[in-house]
C-alpha cells in the first residue's frame, strides 16, 4: 500500500482514483459476467469467480477492508450482471465507455500529480488500487491510525527516495 500511496499523493489525483478505479472494476465485471456456468442449479459467472480469488486474496491482507470490499464488488457485480442481462452487444458496448473512461479519469489524475501511474511500474498494483482506496475511506474515519501513519511515512519516503534519484546525476 505504501508503494501505491507514494504514486497518489496529490488529492485531485485521488479524487480521480475513487471514480475511475470503480468504473475500471466495473467494465471488466461486465463482460465477465456474461460467462456462465450452471452449478447445481446455480449460474455461476466468471466475474463471480474473479471477485472471489480478489477477495481472497484481500481476505489475507486485513479483515475488514475485505469486508469493504466485498460490499463495493457485491454492487460492481450486481450492476454488472443488470448491464450484461441487456444482451452481449449493449454489454460490450458498457464495457469500452467505462473501460476508456475509468483510465480517461486515472490518466487525468496522473497529470496532476505529475507521476506516471504505480502500474507501470508494477502491474501488481491493479490489484492494490481498490482496497488502497477502501483503505482510505475507512482511515479517514479512524480506523487503524497507526497502519495508516506507517503508509504514509513509508510513501513518503519511498517518493523521497524516487525524487532524489531522479536528481542525481548519472555517472
Amino acid at each position: 500500500m505504501a508503494i501505491y500511496a507514494a504514486y497518489h499523493r496529490d488529492a485531485r489525483n485521488k479524487a480521480t482514483h475513487f471514480v475511475g478505479v470503480p468504473l475500471i472494476m466495473l467494465s471488466l465485471l461486465v463482460p465477465l459476467s456474461l460467462l456462465r456456468v450452471s452449478v447445481g442449479g446455480f449460474d455461476l459467472t466468471a466475474a463471480v469467480l474473479l471477485s472471489s480469488a480478489v477477495l481472497a486474496y484481500y481476505f489475507v491482507l486485513d479483515f475488514v477492508l475485505a469486508v469493504a470490499m466485498l460490499a463495493l464488488l457485491g454492487a460492481l457485480i450486481w450492476l454488472a450482471e443488470l448491464i450484461a442481462a441487456g444482451g452481449a452487444a449493449s454489454a460490450w458496448t458498457w464495457f469500452g465507455v467505462l473501460f476508456v473512461g475509468g483510465w480517461i479519469l486515472q490518466l487525468v489524475g496522473h497529470v496532476f500529480e505529475g507521476r506516471k501511474p504505480a502500474l507501470a511500474d508494477n502491474l501488481f498494483q491493479i490489484f492494490v488500487a481498490p482496497i488502497f482506496l477502501a483503505a482510505e475511506i475507512l482511515f479517514a474515519l479512524g480506523y487503524k491510525p497507526a497502519l495508516h501513519s506507517a503508509v504514509q511515512a513509508r510513501a513518503l519516503k519511498l517518493r523521497t527516495s524516487a525524487t532524489d534519484a531522479k536528481l542525481t546525476p548519472a555517472r
